[in-house]
């Protein structure tokens, strides 16, 4: 690619991105609301909040690729969400319609399906069961992709994100934990594959005790590499598995099925 968008830049799994797809394309194009240092001199820094229309369009002009990481990462009062995952992902992909329809990464969650039970697999032909306000706005996000590629052929890749982190951090991340590595390998073969269409992807690694089934994404080539078994001996020893009917051991969004509502202040 000649320029690789890649918003929320600044934090999470959008500076592994920053870093790590370095190789993607000529010129690397990196948004966030605030500055970012140090620059490198193959990098572009666009300044903007997902909720302004244009600043978005600005952000996404001249790219040949989008990976969409920006946004609310948590749950939150539903202005925080509407503005960044509602009003975001809108201006996001007019402004893709507008400026050459480039391929997009949609970083969606497994909380789109956080009311399945643990003890069930899925694939994602499954119907969606939000568990939270922020759910709800990756089921939205996850809508909204697949009508700008049925109505205008925008290729949008959703990857429903389980836990992507160094390494999990409680028993249940033993499930939907997504290594760096295998994540990177995934963005690779997403912007490789020669036609992408608009599927849904679970992202997790190769975990002994997985939820779900990628069979119908297979066509894409990723075959993740790690697995959570690895680190099943330490957390055993840090902390006690949680009771069968808590939550955290019972749906696979977790503790997000057992939050309330978050009210703005």
């Amino acid at each position: 690619m000649k320029r690789l968008l890649i918003t929320g830049a600044n934090r999470g799994l959008g500076a592994v991105c920053r870093t790590r797809l370095q190789h993607m394309a000529d010129i690397i194009r990196i948004s966030a609301r605030k500055p970012l240092d140090p620059v490198q001199p193959h990098e572009e820094v666009v300044l903007g909040d997902l909720s302004d229309k244009h600043a978005v369009e600005d952000m996404v002009r001249g790219c040949d690729g989008i990976v969409h990481m920006g946004g609310q990462s948590v749950e939150a009062p539903w202005e925080v969400i509407r503005a960044s995952n509602i009003d975001g992902m809108y201006n996001l992909f007019e402004a893709a319609r507008k400026h050459g329809q480039p391929r997009i990464i949609f970083a969606s969650s497994n909380h789109a399906i956080g009311y399945y039970k643990q003890s069930e697999r899925i694939d994602a032909s499954v119907p969606t069961r939000p568990d939270s306000l922020y759910g709800v706005s990756k089921v939205f996000g996850e809508a909204l992709a697949r009508m700008y590629y049925d109505k205008f052929g925008i290729e949008t890749a959703t990857i429903r994100i389980g836990s992507c982190f160094p390494e999990p951090q409680d028993h249940r991340m033993l499930s939907t934990w997504l290594s760096y590595d295998d994540f990177i390998r995934l963005i690779e073969r997403i912007f490789m594959v020669p036609r992408l269409g608009c599927p849904i992807i679970y992202g997790a690694s190769a975990n002994q005790a997985s939820w779900w089934d990628n069979q119908q994404t297979a066509y894409i080539g990723w075959q993740p590499q790690d697995s959570s078994e690895q680190f099943r001996e330490a957390l055993d020893a840090q902390m006690e598995v949680p009771p069968a009917d808590d939550p955290r051991s019972l749906y696979q969004g977790g503790v997000f099925t057992a939050d309330g509502i978050h009210e703005a202040e």
